[in-house]
């Protein structure tokens, strides 16, 4: 479902990243960089990798991390693996 108040005009691409890839992309997050973000931080960056490999290299990618890791401790981003 697409909300009547969103404006189409303003962005180029959507991109759709399940459940699985934003937890993994969020431990990858504290295991490579040390940044203990949530599962919408997981699926923002996600997103933004799958954006630069369709740029490619020389390009550059911005994203923002809305979320710490403490909101999600009851859920699968800090089950064992």
């Amino acid at each position: 479902l697409i909300p009547e108040n969103l404006n189409q005009k303003i962005y180029d691409d959507i991109y759709i990243v399940s459940d699985e890839e934003a937890i993994q992309t969020a431990k990858d997050l504290a295991r490579l960089e040390g940044l203990m973000c949530g599962i919408s931080s997981g699926t923002n960056v996600a997103a933004a990798l799958k954006l630069a490999k369709k740029l490619g290299k020389g390009k550059t990618v911005v994203t923002v991390l809305p979320d710490t890791a403490e909101r999600y401790f009851s859920t699968p981003l800090f089950e064992n693996e």
